[in-house]
């Protein structure tokens, strides 16, 4: 079972002050559908299913899918599914994510997240320096979070040390929550426009954001914006907040 937990990337959440912490954060309620990927023996699952409305629980480990689903046999509002929660379609309803995920499989989790139209928000456990990254915790920030702020917003909740799981993984863990906007900073119809120019600004030609949109914009009308919306033209594109790339979005196209 070691070696299979290992190749799983599995490190198993029983401490339940962390579990309900978790949940507090996420903000579901007892009318919320919850998605939880790597359910395991359903520790959170336990807790989701006192706080929500219905709870469908992913464990790809046959093992312990089978005793999630033992488990929760006597329970309807539970379903625990033996599978890849990444091959899942999402619910055609509002649903959240959460769950303790796998560290390896944090980055594939959180794009299937973003891309899930009904999502709600998502509340993940994963590796410390991964929420604080994406949260501009270190004061960098990084292309997804920039990329999807009209549409998300991201936030850190509290450090989970490492001897809340077992096995012990060998660095701490953070709350994670990206949560969908009740409306987008922008237009919808300027969203893929948007994504465009900070994918391009954070190409790096030229050195700097300031640098690398001039090629495009003209340095005159980039200096203005840069004048306009705050940060230094000499500012590399990772400590340009996500607000002020949108500022500079706005600036830019105006008249486009």
């Amino acid at each position: 079972m070691a070696r299979r937990r290992i190749t799983l990337s599995q490190n198993f959440l029983y401490d339940t002050s962390v579990i309900r912490r978790l949940v507090r954060f996420s903000g579901v309620g007892p009318d919320d559908l919850v998605v939880e990927p790597g359910a395991g023996e359903g520790p959170i699952t336990a807790v989701l299913a006192r706080t929500c409305r219905e709870v469908v629980a992913y464990e790809i480990d046959p093992r312990l899918a089978a005793r999630l689903s033992r488990r929760f046999a006597d329970r309807p509002g539970v379903h625990p599914v033996r599978g890849d929660f990444l091959r899942a379609r999402p619910p055609r309803e509002p649903f959240a994510v959460v769950g303790n995920i796998p560290y390896s499989r944090t980055t594939a989790i959180v794009r299937w997240c973003l891309d899930a139209p009904t999502l709600t928000s998502a509340t993940l456990l994963t590796q410390r320096e991964y929420a604080r990254k994406h949260t501009g915790d270190y004061g960098r920030w990084p292309l997804l979070t920039v990329r999807t702020w009209p549409e998300y917003a991201w936030r850190l909740g509290g450090r989970v040390g490492r001897e809340s799981f077992v096995p012990a993984p060998r660095v701490d863990s953070a709350v994670l929550r990206i949560e969908r906007r009740p409306a987008p900073l922008l237009p919808r119809r300027r969203l893929a426009a948007y994504r465009e120019f900070v994918a391009h600004g954070f190409t790096g030609v030229g050195g700097s954001s300031a640098a690398t949109l001039a090629r495009r914009y003209g340095g005159r009308a980039v200096r203005a914006a840069f004048r306009a919306v705050g940060p230094a033209p000499d500012t590399p594109a990772g400590l340009v907040t996500p607000d002020q790339w949108l500022a500079l979005f706005r600036e830019l196209e105006r008249d486009r």
